[in-house]
């Protein structure tokens, strides 16, 4: 099986990152290794970055890729189990009735969802509103400090909240121990084999702070992603605002609502879609092709 960047990626034909024991061990140390960054892990209190992962993680988990077919939308993210406190990669959808469905990315059934889909692109996370792991009641110090309930925020409200923050709490111990954070990880790396190096690079490039620009170069350079996807030639589109508040309920079934909204190109070319709050902080290709020369690549 070939192999990319310095951390040996195992790459898969089509290109991507394939899903399996030994990638999970490597993005579990690549997310960990502040020497690759030059120990510009991103803000945070005290023990933060012990266990836990570089700042552009909780971005990176809380995306959602979309997909289209003849009967609708189609929505793939990490959500929370409802069996017990574990996160999946997942792939939502309707059925017959109009009833909100959501499956395993990797069972038989999530890959029967998506036979014959097209993938039309990639959603933001949220920052405000509610978490995906709804009456979730961690311990005081649990993550360093950072329970998940505290960022579960009503919808209207301007409040640190939402998927972004709940995976800044989930991201502070990636150790195999934590069953969270691990969940988290294995999870990312199966929406990842899915979605592609496109889907890492448009969430990266959401932000020129908190060192993402670095973490972008730093992936290219491990490897799990490419440089060609890092240049992804593209501009996000801004969330309209009723579908950023479907998007702040933080549920499958609210997703599918606003994935219909969202502006897709008839091309077939993908679309990466950002909130009005921080779109201008998007890294633009002259802007990432300086920062991986700088890094050297």
């Amino acid at each position: 099986m070939p192999v990319r960047g310095t951390y040996g990626f195992e790459i898969g034909d089509d290109g991507r990152v394939v899903d399996n024991e030994s990638n999970v061990n490597s993005l579990r140390k690549l997310f960990r290794d502040g020497t690759i960054i030059n120990e510009q892990w991103g803000p945070g209190n005290r023990g933060d970055f012990d266990y836990g992962g570089w700042h552009c993680l909780c971005h990176l988990a809380a995306g959602a890729g979309v997909y289209r077919r003849s009967t609708g939308y189609l929505w793939v993210a990490i959500t929370h189990s409802k069996r017990e406190d574990k996160y999946l990669a997942t792939v939502s959808y309707r059925d017959s009735d109009g009833t909100a469905m959501t499956c395993e990315l990797g069972s038989s059934e999530g890959r029967a969802a998506l036979n014959g889909a097209t993938p039309v692109g990639y959603v933001e996370g949220t920052s405000r509103g509610h978490i995906s792991a709804r009456g979730v009641r961690d311990p005081e110090r649990a993550f360093n400090g950072w329970p998940r309930q505290e960022f579960d925020q009503e919808a209207g409200k301007n409040l640190d909240g939402g998927t972004v923050w709940e995976h800044w709490c989930t991201t502070r111990d990636l150790r195999p121990s934590s069953p969270v954070g691990d969940s988290v990880l294995r999870s990312y790396l199966t929406l990842v084999s899915t979605l592609g190096g496109k889907f890492v690079a448009a969430v990266v490039r959401g932000r020129r702070s908190y060192f993402h620009p670095v973490h972008l170069c730093a992936l290219v350079k491990a490897g799990f992603i490419s440089r060609d996807e890092a240049l992804w030639a593209t501009m996000p589109k801004e969330i309209p605002g009723r579908a950023e508040g479907l998007l702040l309920e933080a549920t499958p079934d609210r997703a599918l609502e606003a994935a219909a909204m969202l502006l897709w190109e008839p091309s077939g070319e993908l679309s990466y879609h950002m909130y009005k709050r921080k779109i201008r902080e998007w890294s633009k290709k002259e802007n990432v092709e300086s920062d991986l020369r700088g890094f050297g690549l």
